[in-house]
């Protein structure tokens, strides 16, 4: 059971409102960029060209524009959440934030009963298992194994607030089309691509396959009803993230409330008859 929890919560928050859409076998990105439409292809030859250089920053440039900085962050959004067998569960996930320190998550079920507290530090992890009475401590490389993504603390909280991941440094290839710019890169763990809203400069969608040739390994996040707050913020209401390897996982994300850069507490009092499990 916390297993599930855990990969709803961390899957999730990850990202993304995302439109439902199937995630793609390894290496079908680059045929993705090739063939939509008749939209126009650059292609990259060096990184380091004068013309790479110039669109990257461009690129860059359109993604910083956007990226959300907070300095605390409360939260609290619908989960729809299907796992590898196909089983359907429904919850509310709230989520307390403060950058780059600390992570708090809370899952309520029917009734409004709270299952589970979680508390995240840049190297830990604290499960509250509150139906059971139960408490365990974990480090961030459990969490890696247990959704199979290269995620860490500062991974999840962008996931959670909503800026892309795994961005590449580079891209080797972008297409200019009338509503979407698409750009192809690599990172150490993926290959990407990011789809642009031109007219906005927003993320709409995110897909990464796996660079390793024996995994077939494939993420698909889209970013939907995006919401313009004070301080300048973007922030994408709605979220869907599907990971696929050998079954597929999706979670849906619909935020109720959000609030930015008020002074949070982070309450984590474990009751002295909780049990201690590994």
């Amino acid at each position: 059971m916390i297993n599930y929890i855990i990969k709803s919560l961390l899957i999730g928050g990850v990202a993304a409102s995302m439109l439902a859409t199937s995630c793609r076998p390894v290496k079908k990105i680059q045929n993705a960029v090739n063939t939509a439409d008749t939209a126009k292809v650059i292609v990259l030859p060096k990184p380091t060209g004068d013309d790479s250089l110039t669109i990257n920053k461009q690129i860059h440039d359109k993604v910083a524009a956007t990226k959300i900085d907070f300095r605390f962050f409360n939260g609290k959004a619908k989960v729809d959440f299907i796992d590898g067998k196909g089983k359907k569960t429904d919850a509310t996930l709230h989520i307390r934030m403060q950058k780059d320190s600390v992570i708090w998550l809370s899952l309520t079920g029917a009734l409004s009963i709270e299952g589970f507290r979680i508390l995240v530090k840049p190297d830990s992890v604290s499960i509250m298992n509150k139906l059971d009475k139960e408490i365990s401590y974990k480090s961030m490389a459990y969490l890696q194994e247990l959704i199979q993504l290269p995620v860490d603390f500062y991974t999840l909280q962008d996931l959670l607030i909503g800026n892309p991941v795994f961005l590449p440094e580079t891209f080797s290839s972008v297409r200019y089309g009338d509503k979407y710019l698409h750009a192809v890169g690599k990172t150490e763990f993926f290959k990407s691509l990011i789809a642009i809203n031109v007219s906005t400069n927003l993320i709409a969608n995110m897909k990464l396959d796996d660079i390793i040739d024996t995994r077939s390994r494939t993420c698909d996040i889209t970013y939907d009803n995006y919401q313009s707050l004070p301080d300048s913020i973007m922030f994408s209401a709605k979220r869907e993230i599907n990971v696929s390897e050998k079954s597929r996982i999706s979670v849906k994300l619909d935020f109720k409330q959000n609030t930015f850069n008020e002074p949070q507490a982070f309450p984590f009092v474990v009751p002295k008859n909780y049990k201690l499990v590994p």
